[in-house]
C-alpha cells in the first residue's frame, strides 16, 4: 500500500477521533456554564485555556511558571526514560543470548517486576532522600520493563536460521548482539520504549507529587489542593499533550527506522 493510500484509508479513522473529541468538549461547555457541576471544580474551558496560556505565557502576559514546571517534568521524563532503555536493552541481550544469564537473572527479574514504582518510592527516598535521584532511580525502575521484557522476546524471536548462520561463521556474543540480535529484535524494542516513555512520564509525574519537585506534578498537586480549578485541568491538559506529542515522535521515528523492514 502506497504512502498516500495509507493517508486516505486513516482518514475516517482521525475524523473520528475529532468528532469524539469536539463532542467531550462541547459536553465539558455545558457541564461547567449550566453549572451541572460547581466551578469551583469543573472551571469553563474558557478559563483553563486562559490558565494554560498565561502559565505558558503565551499572550506574554502570563507568569510562565508552567512552562518551567514543564520543562522540568520534560528532563526527568526524558532522562529516566534514556536511563530505562539503556539497561533494558542490556540486560534483555544478556538474557537473551546467555542461558547462564537466564538461569541466574530471570527468577529475580520475575520476583521484581510486579513491584509497582510507587512501592519503590520508600526505599528510593531511604537511598536518595527527596531529590532529584529518587525521581530519576523510580522513573527509570518503573519504565525499564517495557524495554527490557521486548528485548527479551525480540531477541528470542530470532530466526533459528539466522542462529545457524552465526554459529557457522563463529560469530562471538558481542558480534551476535550487534550484528543479528538488535536488528532481528528492533521492532520488539522501539514498541517497547514507546510504552516506557509513556510510563516515564506518569512516574515522573508521581514522583514530583510525592518528592514536592518542580514540574507539572507538584503544579497539579498545588492547584487542587487551593482549588483552582482551572490551572488544575491546565495542567491536565497539558499533560495529555506531552503524552500525545511524545507517542506520536516516537511513532514517526520507529517507522523511518524500521522502513528497510516494509517491501
Amino acid at each position: 500500500m502506497s504512502h498516500a493510500a495509507s493517508l486516505r484509508a486513516g482518514a475516517p479513522a482521525v475524523l473520528e477521533s475529532c468528532a469524539l473529541l469536539a463532542a467531550l468538549l462541547a459536553f465539558w461547555w455545558l457541564a461547567s456554564h449550566l453549572q451541572w457541576v460547581s466551578q469551583v471544580f469543573l472551571p469553563t474551558p474558557e478559563a483553563a485555556l486562559d490558565s494554560l496560556a498565561s502559565g505558558l505565557n503565551l499572550t506574554g502576559k502570563g507568569d510562565g511558571q508552567l512552562l518551567a514546571f514543564t520543562g522540568h517534568t520534560l528532563q526527568r521524563m526524558l532522562l529516566g526514560w534514556l536511563l530505562a532503555s539503556l539497561a533494558g536493552i542490556a540486560l534483555g541481550a544478556l538474557v537473551g543470548i546467555s542461558a547462564q544469564a537466564r538461569a541466574w537473572l530471570l527468577p529475580t527479574l520475575e520476583f521484581v517486576r510486579p513491584l509497582p514504582a510507587s512501592a519503590v518510592m520508600p526505599l528510593a527516598i531511604s537511598i536518595f532522600g527527596l531529590g532529584e535521584g529518587m525521581v530519576l532511580f523510580v522513573v527509570a525502575f518503573g519504565a525499564v520493563w517495557p524495554v527490557l521484557l521486548a528485548t527479551i522476546h525480540g531477541f528470542a524471536s530470532v530466526a533459528p536460521g539466522l542462529r545457524d548462520v552465526a554459529a557457522a561463521l563463529q560469530m562471538r556474543p558481542p558480534a551476535f548482539v550487534w550484528k543479528v540480535g538488535l536488528p532481528s529484535a528492533m521492532p520488539d524494542i522501539l514498541s517497547g520504549m514507546r510504552l516506557s516513555m509513556t510510563v516515564s512520564l506518569i512516574v515522573a509525574v508521581v514522583g514530583e507529587m510525592i518528592a514536592s519537585q518542580p514540574g507539572l506534578g507538584q503544579a497539579i498537586l498545588l492547584a487542587a489542593r487551593s482549588f483552582r480549578a482551572s490551572e488544575l485541568f491546565a495542567g491536565i491538559a497539558l499533560l495529555g499533550a506531552l503524552g500525545f506529542a511524545s507517542n506520536a515522535l516516537l511513532a514517526l521515528a520507529e517507522q523511518r527506522l524500521l522502513k528497510w523492514q516494509r517491501p
